[in-house]
């Protein structure tokens, strides 16, 4: 009987350090989704006010009501008088910045994929760090210091308010991007997979375009998305290098004012237009994303 009392009472205590251990870490684990919970609401909050605020009148969107069919009656008339009385000229912004994001997009990609793969594959004499320093470089300067220089150049070429003009702009800052997210890929490329198809006679070019690239896809489409979302969103040279063909959609967005102030109501609708469709495509490529952002960050 004795054997049996003390087989309970220590079968007793297991059970109670169990739950003590467990305690603490059910806690943690806890503490942890809540954490998570305060931070997506945080990151999505911005974007459920602009979302309600856009089925909202002008009276209801200053008043600061918050819920609908509650404190105030949804109603779709923002969104009627986007693509219905100002139709054409939303439809030719969203026409603008597709191609404007596409073409930039297209050449950015071409070019830096091309770049990313020399600079992990061969040695320069002017010193690869220094090339790499140097595309960086287009991100560490103040995009507002060469606004000045691009409008005297674009005059003198006559690129102002066209769509070649805002396509070279938008290439020229969203290239960095492209040349290092491939470069990183390509420098963890497997350096036996080329001196095979060396060794079986395929040229250079042809090992980059049928062995290099499609292994590189998810750093590609990383880089496509980057490069388009930055395009896409680009309102600075927009400004400034456009006047009336070819205004972008963000130029719309900024320009949604009257006398009587800020229609907050219609930023927000066509704040929702603007990040629809880059939020979209990152969600429709999100594992490709991640997979380039992060292939190497850990080697084993």
């Amino acid at each position: 009987m004795s054997s049996i009392s003390q087989a309970s009472a220590s079968a007793a205590n297991t059970r109670e350090q169990k739950v003590v251990v467990s305690n603490p870490r059910r806690r943690g684990q806890i503490g942890i989704i809540l954490l998570a919970l305060i931070c997506t609401f945080i990151a999505i909050g911005p974007f459920l006010y602009a979302l309600t605020t856009s089925f909202k009148t002008q009276l209801d969107s200053i008043d600061g009501t918050v819920f609908p069919w509650i404190q105030y009656q949804p109603t779709l008339l923002n969104w009627q008088q986007e693509f219905v009385s100002g139709g054409a000229e939303t439809f030719k912004a969203l026409r603008n910045s597709a191609l404007i994001s596409l073409g930039s997009t297209l050449l950015a990609t071409t070019l830096g994929t091309l770049a990313g793969y020399g600079l992990a594959r061969f040695k320069y004499g002017a010193g690869n760090k220094n090339i790499v320093s140097w595309f960086l470089s287009q991100r560490f300067l103040p995009p507002i210091a060469t606004v000045i220089p691009f409008i005297l150049l674009f005059r003198d070429l006559k690129l102002l308010d066209t769509l070649q003009g805002m396509i070279i702009v938008n290439t020229t800052f969203t290239l960095p991007f492209a040349v290092l997210i491939m470069r990183d890929y390509f420098a963890d490329f497997p350096a036996e997979l080329r001196e095979a198809a060396l060794v079986d006679g395929a040229s250079e070019f042809q090992t980059f375009w049928r062995i290099a690239l499609p292994i590189a896809t998810p750093a590609l489409v990383a880089a496509v998305i980057i490069c388009f979302t930055f395009s896409w969103n680009e309102y600075l040279f927009a400004s400034v290098l456009t006047n009336r063909e070819w205004k972008p959609y963000p130029m719309m967005v900024a320009g949604t004012d009257s006398v009587r102030g800020i229609m907050f109501n219609f930023v927000s609708t066509r704040m929702i237009i603007a990040v629809a469709l880059p939020v979209v495509l990152s969600l429709l490529v999100q594992r490709f994303i991640v997979r380039g952002l992060t292939f190497g960050a850990v080697k084993g």
